[in-house]
This record gives structure tokens, sequence and C-alpha cells, in this order.
């Protein structure tokens, strides 16, 4: 029985085969377009999204699938035919910041994090899909005349390869349109947003009988990226806690039940459901720009080769550089779109390398935040398992692990998120498969003091925070 995972990510689809020892073999990946049409305003194509999917599919000769998602990005189409009718918008798009930012000032937070739990933030599907349906006027038509579908991505592509129009309960958490204890599209959340709760697609579990796909392979595993990388990570007991360093940041931290946090800034979120089985929730927090940060540093000129940035003298923090990357505004704990990137305490004898110090520095603390402010919450248990690009960088690593106080656990594995998946659907098959962690222990540096880095690192925050208040 063939096992394979297909991941539709931010900037590519790939499909991964899982081996019977439990590792997995690259079968097929392709990249796909990524628009900024306005400030922004960050979108895909929808039909070249699903052809990438389709094509790993037919590559694959797969017999039972997992099929991954981006999270929040978002589209309409055409219950009659499948037609997209506008684009995707993804999560990192922040077109209706004003829409989240009059709805804050209406008061309608409180009841959108109690029901939801997630803050006003464009992040979110609820107030793109809103957005569709009042400013494409093919969307407002087919909402009309009854013919007009809403989802993430998930839901189109599963509604064009299986029939079935659903999504599951993972995914639908990170729209701010489902009650978050009842695992249901909420009726005045839906209003709220100005999105037809009646154009939706039925929630469902992340794995077991999720509808048969092109070919006759099962489609046994469906739910957001994220998720599926912190199953991938083995983290399935309260307080286990992952972080992949991708475009973004994205730290999740096991809490078996539902925790509500409060004030805290961290985000409570469906972890996973298996058919029949009760929910497992977890709490959820990002840090906007990571690779994307050192990307753009690259583009910029500060570097050339990665190896450019592996080692360092000293760190920049402890001599009063510091880079603060709200490149597209702060995210969790802080929740401020406005807030934007800047390198703090730059003097005459600083050049490019002590730019670069300091952002991947910069990523590294803001990590710490998050981290942070999950453990007021839930206390973290263990080493916390990084993966992504930037775990393969010797210098951010042990300065993540120096300034968490935590040892790291940096996996060899660079595709977590199709083991997740590829797990998760063997599982739902009742085919048995090792699980297979490579890795190795980064350990802390208990003299480092710690605290001074986070102090100056929260005086710089905030100055950029002041600054975007006064733009």
């Amino acid at each position: 029985m063939r096992i394979v995972a297909i991941d539709q990510g931010t900037t590519s689809t790939r499909a991964l085969a899982l081996d019977p020892d439990g590792r997995l073999q690259p079968i097929l990946s392709l990249p796909h377009a990524q628009t900024t049409p306005a400030p922004g305003h960050v979108e895909q194509d929808a039909q070249e999204l699903l052809t990438n999917v389709l094509r790993c599919l037919d590559a694959s000769d797969a017999d039972i699938v997992g099929l991954s998602n981006q999270g929040e990005s978002c589209l309409a189409w055409d219950a009659r035919d499948g037609q997209p009718l506008g684009p995707v918008i993804t999560w990192q798009d922040d077109r209706t910041a004003d829409v989240t930012e009059g709805l804050e000032r209406d008061g309608a937070g409180p009841m959108v994090m109690t029901r939801a739990g997630l803050p006003l933030d464009p992040y979110f599907s609820a107030s793109k899909l809103g957005w569709m349906v009042r400013h494409l006027p093919r969307v407002a038509d087919a909402a009309r005349q009854g013919y007009l579908r809403l989802g993430t991505t998930d839901a189109f592509f599963r509604d064009r390869l299986t029939g079935r129009f659903e999504t599951d309960v993972a995914t639908a958490s990170r729209t701010s349109l489902m009650d978050l204890a009842t695992g249901r599209w909420d009726a005045e959340l839906c209003q709220l947003f100005g999105v037809p709760m009646t154009a939706l697609p039925e929630i469902g579990p992340t794995s077991g009988d999720l509808g048969t796909l092109p070919g006759g392979a099962r489609l046994a595993a469906s739910i957001v990226d994220q998720q599926a990388a912190l199953f991938g990570h083995g983290c399935r007991e309260p307080g286990q806690t992952k972080v992949t360093f991708g475009t973004g940041a994205f730290a999740q931290c096991v809490t078996g039940g539902l925790v509500v946090p409060g004030a805290s800034g961290v985000l409570p979120t469906v972890a996973w459901q298996a058919a029949g089985e009760p929910v497992t929730y977890a709490l959820d927090g990002g840090v906007y720009a990571a690779a994307s940060a050192v990307n753009w540093a690259r583009g910029l000129g500060l570097f050339a080769d990665y190896a450019q940035i592996s080692t360092f003298n000293g760190t920049a923090i402890d001599r009063g550089l510091a880079f603060v990357p709200a490149l597209v505004g702060l995210g969790c704990p802080h929740w401020n779109r406005q807030a934007r990137g800047a390198w703090l305490g730059l003097g005459l004898a600083d050049g490019k390398a002590d730019l670069m110090q300091a952002l991947l520095e910069g990523i590294a603390l803001r990590t710490a935040e998050v981290l942070a402010a999950m453990a007021t919450v839930q206390p973290v248990t263990g080493q916390v398992s990084i993966d992504g690009g930037l775990s393969q960088n010797a210098y951010f690593t042990g300065f993540l692990a120096d300034t968490l106080g935590r040892d790291l656990f940096l996996s060899d594995e660079a595709e977590l998120t199709a083991a997740g998946l590829a797990q998760m659907a063997a599982m739902a098959a009742g085919v048995q498969v090792p699980q297979v962690h490579p890795g190795r222990v980064l350990t802390t540096n208990p003299t480092v003091q710690r605290h001074d880095r986070t102090t100056r690192f929260a005086t710089a925050r905030r100055a950029v925070e002041s600054y975007a208040k006064g733009a």
C-alpha cells in the first residue's frame, strides 16, 4: 500500500512517498507564482495550485493520500462548474486591515476571541472572505443567485478532486468563523464578517474516509500545514512544542484539551481530530517574517551565500544592535499590523555582517517572545523541536537555544509537514509505520544572560511600535 503526502505550501506543491521504514522519498516538487498586485495584496492562481496538486497526484501512484494546505489562504468559486471566481488571497495578505481595525473599534474583538479563539487580524480568513463578497462582482453575483462557494484552499481542492465540499476542523479553526468549542460555523461570526454561512463547506475530521481522488486513491488525511508539522515532529502530549522556520516562524504547543489563553496573546487552535475521536487542541503563535526576512536581506545585497551568515563574533544584541523583523507587522503575542521592521542602534562601524547578525537574532528573539507567552498558559516540556531552513543555520540555532534557555531538537527531516501528513494518513488507513525522528540535540549555554537580551529587544520592539503609531 503506497502512502503519499501532498504538501500544498506557500511557494510550492510537493509529493513525497512514505517508505516502509518510515522515511520519506521525494516524488515531485512544483513551484507556483505569487503576485502582489497592490501594496499589502498577495495572491495566487487557484487553477495553477489545483493543477499542481493533480500533477503531484498523477506522479505519485498512490493508494492512500494525505493533503496539507496553507491554512488561512482562501478563495471563492462557482458551485456549478468549480471555476474560481477570483484569486486565492493568501495568509500573508493584509488588504483587510482597515476592516479588522474597524471591527476592533466597534468592540467586536472580545466576542471573536471568545468564540473563535483568534484576534481581529487580516491574517485569518474571515475578513478576506467577506472582502470577496463585497468587492468582487462575480462573487457577489454568485452569492445572490445561490451558487457561491467560499473556503480555504483545501475545500476547493477537495470539492474538485473528491466531489465533497468539505474542510477539516483544524483548518476551519484558522478562519475566525468557527466556534472553537463546538467545531461548527458560528452564525454571528459569519454575519459580523459578511460571510454567507450557506456558502461554507461542511466541517469534518482531519483524518478518516475523506473521499476518493482521481485515479482511485483514498484521501485519508487533510489538514493545515502547521498542524501536520506538529504531528510530524512527534508532539502528542501537553507541553510538547515545535517551531517551523519557513516563510514565517510558527510555534505550536499541544495542550490536549481546549485552553483559553485570555490576555496572553497566544491563540488556541485545533491540532487534529481523527474520525470518531475527540479533538486535540494546541496553542499557536506566529512570527510573520523569518525566511522571508532573510531572503529580503539577500535581495538587498547584505549577503550572497548562506555560509556567510552561519558564524559571527559575539552577539549583536549584546553590543546594542537590534533588528525587529516586523516587515509585515508583528504577530503573536502583540498583533500589531502597523509595525514595520527596523534596525536600531546602528553605528559607523557596523557593516553588512552586523546587519545580518542582528536580523537573525531578531527572528530568534521574536520566537522567544512567542514561546514565553505560551509558557504562561501551558508549560513547555522537554526540548523544543525545530525545523525549516533556519534550523540549519548554526549561529541562529545556537543563539535561539541560549536565548530560550532550553535545549533544541534539530530535526534532520526537511519535510516534517509531509511526514506528519503521511503518518496521519497511514494511521487512518490502519497501516503501521515506524515513527522515525532523525536529528540531534543542541544544548543551551546556562551562563548566558538571556534576560538582558530579551529586555533590550523588548525596548527596540516598543520603539518600533511607538514609531508606527506616529506614522
